[in-house]
């Protein structure tokens, strides 16, 4: 719904008037028996996951992309979950997670998102079911500080595959980083770098290390009041690397639709299943956008910059 109080000048947090929530909830899908690989294609199902599990078609995904609750006790809007003991969060995820890999083509990859707390119980779920071929984790740079621990300002990753057989395209993913010390050959040329009107800077391949992501704030478009919204620059990394165009990237906890969104502007189709009604209706109107503006913040030129690189974050 539409803030009560006006937002400052460059506030650009995206909000809804009561007439555009409607005008988004007719174009959700609902199942009421088992569906398609056909009709969920660039659908929201505005849904329990949980209630349409047994419904979903078997073998159509190409990239699953998984960001299910932290084992943490956390609100979002009209919801919430409560962290529970590391083997209880590990049986809770063990309820559902076979049975939606069900879901995959044998080519798939699979993304599953969680932090320090949560981190024994995926790794031993993933090996189970799937072969682990790394785990990244991201700089989440926002968030407070702590008087009696660490900060907590990181998340992981782990990347996973149905099979041996998979797609990972590496040269789209590559990261332009500034160059500190610019070497040169004998003859003064630049050595794996190149100069530029705006610096010097290096392609680099990418690591599983990743520290050029801004979080969502309330100056940048993408920008929603979901508690746990992912960047659209990383969702942007995942699917260049991990689908090709035209494949079909899925997302059972949708939350405001990052990754339909991206999906979209990348030239994917898409498919999400989001239990809250505003969020999805916030991805309907995210997805509108989209067919007129396919820029994604930090991305540019076919390659990602770093963060805080001019206008770029």
């Amino acid at each position: 719904m539409s803030d009560e109080k006006p937002k400052a000048p460059n506030n650009r947090t995206l909000t809804l008037s009561p007439e555009e929530q409607q005008h988004y909830q007719a174009g959700l899908l609902n199942l009421a028996g088992p569906a398609s690989a056909e009709m969920l294609g660039d659908r929201i199902l505005h849904q329990d996951l949980f209630a349409v599990l047994d419904w979903l078609p078997q073998g159509w995904v190409d990239l699953l992309f998984l960001d299910p609750p932290y084992n943490l006790t956390k609100t979002f809007n009209q919801s919430s979950f409560r962290g529970r003991s590391l083997e209880d969060y590990q049986a809770w995820l063990g309820s559902w997670l076979p049975k939606l890999l069900g879901v995959l083509k044998p080519t798939a990859s699979v993304y599953i998102c969680g932090d320090w707390r949560s981190a024994a119980a995926i790794q031993i779920l993933a090996e189970k079911y799937l072969i682990v071929r790394n785990r990244i984790t991201w700089e989440r740079e926002k968030g407070r500080g702590a008087k009696h621990n660490w900060k907590n300002c990181s998340e992981d990753i782990w990347f996973c595959t149905a099979g041996d057989r998979y797609t990972f395209n590496a040269e789209a993913v590559r990261l332009r980083r500034r160059v500190i010390a610019p070497y040169t050959d004998d003859h003064g040329n630049p050595k794996d770098w190149q100069k530029t009107e705006d610096g010097n800077y290096r392609l680099t391949y990418p690591s599983n290390l990743w520290t050029d992501l801004t979080v969502p704030f309330w100056s940048m478009p993408e920008n929603t009041d979901h508690p746990t919204q992912k960047p659209e620059k990383l969702l942007a990394k995942i699917i260049l690397a991990s689908s090709q165009p035209g494949d079909m990237v899925f997302d059972p906890f949708l939350g405001s639709g990052t990754t339909a969104v991206v999906a979209k502007k990348l030239g994917r189709r898409y498919a999400g299943v989001e239990l809250d009604l505003l969020y999805c209706c916030l991805a309907q109107k995210r997805l509108h956008l989209a067919e007129g503006d396919r820029q994604i913040q930090g991305y540019e030129e076919g390659v990602f910059w770093e963060r805080n690189s001019s206008d770029r974050r």
